[in-house]
């Protein structure tokens, strides 16, 4: 654990108030961007203040009103994870790069060239992102950036979000070793034939689909049969 000159302060403001936790500043990021999956050692003092610099505590009955719970590892969670903390510029970058890979990710899954019907590649969605001067906030949620983030890269590259139906039918010889990485995909409908063949129907985002053929015809050594479903 880190000693209190090192520690960062994280906060949440409710209705008002200030609600102040220390942190050990290198544990807090790794917990919030999910690296870290518990609490321990990221609290470098087990109590919530109204202003650590003054030793301003909190009583339980303003935390329970503000938290619904006393327990300090529900609130600390929560303000780490909803609030702000106080990162250091390095720490902030890597945030935001990280919070880029997870946007150009979903893109590259979900949306499509309208002009070629097919995923665009992640160096032009990444040139695109950085040419539109997008607003990144690195401790918001990905996908809840989403559409601020489209709005502002449609003028400089074509995108379509649009979803795919394909009926695929895998041999006896492949069909139960894959069934667990189709239904990964989302099957919507499923038939198995006498001789053990499958039939599945899948939906998923049509930038997917490049991912999703390569993958089945490695695992079935190109026998698999596929169709777009209208």
């Amino acid at each position: 654990m880190t000693s209190l000159d090192k520690s960062i302060t994280a906060h949440m403001d409710i209705a008002g108030d200030r609600y102040e936790i220390l942190v050990d500043p290198d544990l807090a990021y790794l917990y919030r961007i999910g690296q870290k999956k518990e609490l321990n050692n990221v609290l470098v003092v087990e109590e919530v203040f109204k202003n650590f610099r003054n030793g301003d505590r909190h009583t339980s009955s303003s935390l329970q009103k503000a938290f619904g719970t006393n327990d300090i590892y529900q609130i600390a969670e929560r303000i780490l994870k909803k609030g702000e903390i106080q990162l250091t510029t390095e720490q902030k970058r890597k945030m935001l790069q990280e919070k880029k890979k997870q946007i150009i990710a979903i893109l590259m899954r979900e949306c499509i060239d309208p002009r070629t019907g097919g995923p665009h590649t992640q160096m032009r969605l990444e040139q695109a992102l950085e040419e539109s001067r997008a607003h990144i906030d690195g401790f918001k949620d990905a996908a809840e950036q989403l559409d601020d983030i489209i709005k502002a890269m449609r003028p400089i590259i074509p995108m379509k979000f649009e979803h795919v139906k394909i009926a695929a039918k895998i041999s006896p010889l492949h069909a139960q070793r894959i069934y667990g990485m189709l239904k990964g995909y989302g099957i919507q409908k499923e038939e198995w034939a006498r001789d053990g063949s499958l039939i599945v129907v899948i939906e998923m985002p049509a930038g997917m689909q490049g991912e999703f053929y390569d993958r089945l015809n490695k695992a079935t050594a190109g026998t698999a049969e596929t169709k777009i479903v209208k």
